[in-house]
């Protein structure tokens, strides 16, 4: 992996992180304010959905190395959480093999 993308790769992971988290809490509150549905269920719902997310959260960003970039990468577009601005500065060879597309995601 070329020493730029490794950079960029690094600035995409940091904010992916970000935008998993805040779509996170926006799940978390909807159901916490549903009060339609009774509190027990919402509470059973909520501790549901905060381990499912800590489960995917894990399989996404856990470990920070190059040997993982590949894989995150694919996983981060694949969850649409990538910037496309940050994107664009990879070099088109790491864009194309993360390309989520290209391998069924």
């Amino acid at each position: 992996m070329k020493e730029s993308d490794w950079k960029i790769f690094t600035q995409i992971k940091e904010r992916a992180v970000e935008l998993f988290c805040s779509r996170a809490l926006n799940e978390y509150e909807e159901i916490i304010k549903n009060e339609k549905e009774h509190i027990h269920n919402r509470y059973l719902l909520l501790y549901k959905l905060v381990n499912n997310r800590d489960k995917q959260m894990r399989l996404i960003f856990d470990g920070h190395s190059r040997s993982r970039a590949f894989l995150q990468l694919l996983a981060i577009r694949g969850e649409d959480l990538a910037d496309d601005e940050l994107l664009s500065k990879l070099s088109e060879e790491f864009r194309m093999e993360t390309d989520p597309k290209r391998h069924n995601w």
